[in-house]
């Protein structure tokens, strides 16, 4: 198989795993996903636990604010007008046919919004990664290393 396209179809099947899981993590089963009062809590938190781990001072804590407000606008337009994505992607399987067309603009209006805001994301965490000092990137570069998210113990 040609190298281009092996690169598409991984491309495009990675797409709609990633639209996939988007799917299913997008939605809180009780209150129909969550608040932008709970995405603010848990921007809030998330930086506060960063911060602590890496002894950030107050321009990093700025700068990793700015990526926090990057990250969610990315989520924003991934998410685009859906108000129930995982509905939009069992309608794709709703019939005795999958419903390619609608996958495909899924899959566009999906990689539009990762082209339309990744640079943006980029450039706040080059901004926020380049402002830490050698040992706070040694951190960083251990805990990916790991596996481990900020939220595990220890």
């Amino acid at each position: 198989m040609k190298t281009w396209i092996q690169r598409t179809l991984i491309t495009t099947l990675g797409a709609v795993a990633l639209v996939a899981g988007l799917a299913g993590c997008a939605r809180d089963h009780h209150a129909g996903g969550w608040s932008d009062e709970r995405v603010t809590e848990m921007r809030g938190k998330v930086i506060e636990k960063i911060s602590d781990k890496l002894t950030l001072n107050d321009a990093q804590k700025q700068k990793l604010g700015v990526l926090a407000d990057e990250v969610l606008a990315q989520r924003k337009a991934l998410k685009g007008d859906s108000t129930d994505p995982r509905a939009q992607m069992q309608a794709l399987v709703k019939g005795d046919k999958f419903d390619r067309d609608t996958a495909l603009s899924l899959l566009n209006a999906k990689t539009q919004a990762v082209q339309g805001q990744g640079p943006k994301v980029i450039a706040a965490m080059a901004d926020f990664y380049d402002s830490l000092n050698p040992e706070q990137q040694l951190q960083v570069r251990e805990r990916m290393a790991q596996r481990k998210g900020w939220w595990s113990r220890g």
